[in-house]
């Protein structure tokens, strides 16, 4: 049997589908990809971060969004949903339903098996278009490790990495930092559970 081809969606026709669908998914040129939910490390992280960063903002002109806001980038029509997202000055919104925001000024990904080579790839190639966003920030949910891309004068993305558990991250565009005994608060890391396992069996013998 042939597959069946798949009907190619308008901006508003996906947008009515979304407001009323149960999960989430993704937009671009027609297609949509249904969203994977995440696992307890990812949910965890991406509620530390969003906390940590929040209680700093809080009294200044920012705002720090959770996954259930979309993001739009308007250069190449993608719609998605960032982990964490945040915009320090007047947020611009594509309808007054204010669902669908279109200048971020930092976005924040975790990293599953999944979806990384996306989010370190096509995904930034999108987000990169953004003329609002200044930082883009991997986590990665299985070890204490950080990327940070930082936007240049001359449009380049500047790299720094930590992984020291102890570790503290600057983000400059919103005057925030990241401290990763924050970020990974309450996480069962790999090397946690790898550690238990040879415990046990240490114990079996």
């Amino acid at each position: 049997m042939s597959a069946q081809p798949q009907t190619l969606l308008t901006v508003d026709q996906y947008l009515a589908f979304e407001e009323t669908s149960d999960s989430k998914h993704e937009y671009l040129a027609g297609y949509v990809t249904a969203l994977a939910g995440g696992n307890e490390q990812h949910t965890i992280i991406c509620g530390n971060v969003y906390a940590t960063l929040h209680s700093q903002v809080r009294h200044r002109s920012c705002i720090v969004y959770t996954s259930d806001m979309q993001v739009k980038v308007e250069k190449t029509g993608l719609f998605t949903y960032p982990d964490v997202a945040v915009v320090c000055g007047e947020p611009i919104y594509t309808t007054p339903k204010r669902t669908v925001l279109l200048n971020p000024t930092v976005i924040i990904e975790v990293l599953s098996p999944s979806t990384e080579r996306y989010d370190r790839g096509k995904k930034f190639h999108h987000y990169r278009a953004l003329d609002s966003l200044q930082e883009y920030i991997l986590i990665a949910q299985d070890t204490t490790s950080i990327d940070h891309y930082l936007r240049q004068p001359d449009n380049l993305w500047l790299l720094s990495a930590v992984d020291d558990a102890t570790a503290t991250m600057t983000l400059p565009s919103i005057q925030c930092l990241l401290q990763l005994t924050d970020v990974y608060d309450k996480v069962q890391l790999q090397t946690d559970a790898e550690d238990r396992v040879v415990d046990e069996d240490d114990e079996r013998e």
